[in-house]
């Protein structure tokens, strides 16, 4: 995510970082390059302009020049830019009691991943104990109806489609149902066009009109860069949007749409999608991600995804059998399995400061760990809890059972071996996995 553009600020604060004092020229050059980034990433040429000659302006007073720490202030200086581009703070969803209907409405270009982002969303806020209707009215793309049919499903949320033609009748027909059925959110996928047109405009409109929407939301394309500043815009002018949801945002994006959006619009970004998984979208932080563009990282969102996962009980039991060596092939298979639902390894490894822009795709060995849970799926959960008794036999058993060798399943063992031996280290110091996992943990 970023990565172009993090790896340059990176380069610059390591460059200006270093040194003892600055001048105006150091300053002037950094900017340079700064400026180059940020129209690269497909950032309106205004806004860069405006945060250009705003950093210039108040780096160039004593508070920066005649600093003990110049490097530092200069850094401080381009990251509160940079939150203030992004939208300041987080801005949550304007919903109303559980005890009336609250609507939000979906809208977007066809391909910008709407009818993912709404069962994505009722997800989101099922966690949250809301009892959500997916509503279907894209009535134009073929199976569009039957798609969200089929999130609904694997999201555990109710869906409201019928046959009807018309869109409009379809909303107010489910607005009827969740009154009658006790539904607090509704979430209205509507229809798309490959680009902006009239008649889908008063479709909106009218669906806007006979529903009061409590968010009006643009679905955009990250990688779509400055088009989705656009895009929102018009659809602006016309429905009038709330806010927007930058979907792709784990691509290789250039950044564009997010540094732009804000400004431009005046509309906040409320969610980014950052994986293809139903569990894939997450609120929209400015300082986090102005963490991670400027190449500091972002432990905040790394220690909560790993709070989603892990509950302070299971983390204290961890310890303790790492700290007795009783940690077993089976609970390495379960932090396996865990480390998955935190995400992507590439994303994760980019939230910890100074690993930003650093990480190789290629140097992660995302296959050998696939071939690794394959081998400890394929043991017996009575060899996953002794590895002792896995001799040559069990191994080759083993090795054909999970379609890898023998050499592999001894790669592992041996691995796991050293594995232990280095959490029994990691946690001499009591109780750090319990601070880690445990502040906040539910």
């Amino acid at each position: 995510m970023l990565e172009k553009i993090s790896e340059t600020f990176t380069d610059v604060f390591r460059t200006i970082s270093g040194k003892s004092a600055i001048s105006e020229k150091n300053v002037e050059d950094a900017l340079d390059r700064i400026k180059i980034a940020l129209l690269e990433a497909d950032v309106n040429v205004r806004i860069v302009r405006r945060f250009v000659n705003g950093v210039l302006e108040e780096a160039r007073g004593e508070k920066v020049l005649r600093s003990v720490t110049p490097g530092q202030q200069f850094i401080k200086i381009v990251y509160d830019r940079m939150v203030a581009l992004l939208g300041d703070e987080k801005q949550d969803l304007l919903l109303k009691g559980t005890d009336t209907q609250s609507v939000i409405l979906l809208l977007g270009l066809q391909g910008s991943g709407k009818t993912t982002t709404a069962a994505k969303l009722a997800n989101f806020l099922k966690k949250r104990d809301r009892k959500v209707l997916l509503v279907a009215c894209d009535l134009v793309r073929p199976a569009a109806v039957e798609q969200l049919a089929v999130l609904a499903g694997q999201v555990g949320v109710d869906i409201h489609r019928e046959e009807l033609k018309d869109p409009i009748q379809v909303a107010r027909n489910a607005l009827t149902r969740a009154k009658r059925e006790g539904h607090d959110v509704i979430i209205v996928d509507t229809a798309g066009r490959l680009q902006i047109d009239e008649p889908l405009m008063q479709e909106l409109a009218r669906i806007r009109d006979a529903l009061s929407p409590v968010e009006s939301l643009l679905v955009a394309d990250a990688m779509t860069g400055q088009s989705a500043v656009e895009i929102a815009k018009a659809f602006d002018e016309r429905i009038g949007i709330t806010g927007a949801i930058l979907t792709k945002f784990d691509s290789d994006t250039r950044g564009g749409a997010a540094l732009s959006l804000k400004s431009i619009t005046g509309k906040p970004i409320k969610f980014i999608g950052v994986s293809e998984r139903i569990d894939g979208l997450e609120p929209f932080y400015p300082d986090r991600i102005a963490n991670r563009i400027l190449g500091m990282g972002d432990i905040v969102s790394l220690v909560e995804k790993a709070q989603e996962v892990y509950d302070q009980k299971e983390a204290l039991e961890l310890e303790q059998k790492i700290s007795k060596e009783s940690f077993t092939l089976e609970d390495y298979l379960g932090q396996i399995q865990k480390m998955k639902k935190m995400g992507s390894v590439k994303s994760m490894l980019e939230m910890i400061p100074g690993l930003a822009g650093q990480v190789d795709e290629d140097q992660i060995d995302l296959q050998e760990m696939k071939y690794e849970e394959a081998i400890l799926l394929s043991m017996t959960k009575k060899e996953r809890q002794n590895h002792l008794i896995i001799g040559p036999s069990r191994r080759t058993r083993i090795a054909k059972g999970s379609g890898t060798s023998v050499a592999q399943v001894n790669r592992l063992l041996k691995k796991f071996e050293k594995s232990r031996s280095m959490m029994k280290k990691m946690v001499k110091n009591k109780g750090a996995m319990a601070k880690m996992f445990g502040s906040g943990a539910k």
